[in-house]
């Protein structure tokens, strides 16, 4: 091995242990140093390792949490057949429960020699995890896009909706039909959207009615799963407290709190209101039609893969977060606030016969 590294050395022009760093890929060489000594491995006859082989250029790497909301593989839809346009094929990798991790599934991406990856709602979106993982797969020459999620940690191209906006344009609407007592359903709180959702949640909330953040998150913001489960044991809660609206952080959570209402002898939307959001496809056809905020999908999508092939092209933009601004799509699950219902006391709400 050692015989191996000087001829490599030698041959590139470089030191032993410039070559080793490229071989193991490690960061801190330059780029122009690590293809001269990938060439020069060419040159000698030795075979690449698996991780530094040349890359397809058809294949880019799509890496979603999970397919059961619906949201995902609409976006998945809409990036393929961007991705496909451009000549390229999407290969799609799912993280499951007890399955593949996102770390395993990147690493098993970049064996296969992708020209690049687009993270759907990973690790960027926790502000738990650790971002060097990123800074490790930029070493090794991998470009990448990440949707839903921003950190500063990282230096790539973040694509993301308008969260803040979103709730300003829920809370509003609810406002205008009367409600007073509106709550909010969303995840757990250690994600980038769920800190925001809840940033434009108490703002409107303190702007509307004058309450403060710390009443707000007290009164009337729930954090749960972003399952259909999820949403009825936020909206339980909410209702509990006397909300007459619940604003949900996705669809399938909106579900959840129509059937969290309905369990309890009320009706949607003329006792209790309901928002969803991300605009999920079939939502319009649900029991009332849902209405949402909705997310740009097509243009989120269309636009992490035109950052991304800039990525792969070399002309790379300015790391940067590139924000969507989302609409308000008003069907039957809103109407004006039951009279009087919003001034029950907390925990007394009113059930039919």
């Amino acid at each position: 091995m050692t015989a191996r590294l000087a001829d490599i050395a030698a041959q590139a022009g470089v030191s032993e242990a410039t070559v080793s760093r490229v071989l193991n890929g490690k960061q801190g060489v330059a780029a122009a140093t690590r293809e001269s000594v990938l060439a020069a491995l060419d040159v000698l006859g030795y075979e690449r390792p698996v991780r530094l082989r040349r890359r397809s250029a058809g294949l880019v790497g799509l890496i979603t949490p999970e397919l059961e909301n619906p949201i995902f593989p609409a976006l998945a839809q809409v990036i393929g057949q961007a991705l496909t346009r451009q000549g390229y094929t999407p290969v799609l990798a799912t993280q499951t429960p007890g399955g593949s991790t996102e770390d395993e599934l990147t690493e098993m991406l970049v064996d296969r020699g992708v020209s690049g990856i687009i993270f759907v709602s990973g690790l960027h979106a926790d502000t738990t995890a650790d971002m060097t993982r990123y800074d490790r797969l930029r070493g090794q020459g991998v470009p990448f896009v990440l949707i839903d999620g921003f950190t500063d940690q990282v230096r790539a191209p973040f694509i993301s909706p308008d969260d803040r906006a979103a709730m300003r344009l829920a809370v509003t609407r609810l406002a205008s039909l009367g409600h007073t007592r509106i709550g909010l359903a969303l995840g757990p709180k250690r994600f980038v959207p769920v800190v925001r959702k809840t940033e434009g949640f108490t703002r409107a909330l303190r702007d509307t009615f004058g309450t403060t953040a710390e009443e707000a998150e007290r009164e009337f913001v729930r954090h749960s799963l972003y399952t259909l489960e999820g949403g009825q044991a936020a909206a339980d809660s909410l209702l509990d407290g006397g909300c007459t609206a619940v604003v949900c952080a996705s669809d399938m959570m909106a579900l959840g709190a129509i059937r969290a209402v309905r369990r309890r002898g009320l009706d949607v939307p003329a006792d209790v209101s309901v928002v969803g959001f991300d605009d999920s496809p079939l939502i319009a056809f649900t029991d009332p039609p849902l209405t949402t905020v909705r997310k740009p999908v097509t243009a989120m999508g269309q636009a992490a893969v035109r950052a991304l092939l800039e990525e792969i092209g070399g002309t790379p933009a300015p790391p940067s977060e590139f924000v969507f601004m989302p609409e308000l799509v008003v069907r039957g699950s809103t109407a004006s606030a039951p009279a009087g219902l919003g001034e029950v006391p907390q925990g007394e709400i009113v059930r039919k016969a």
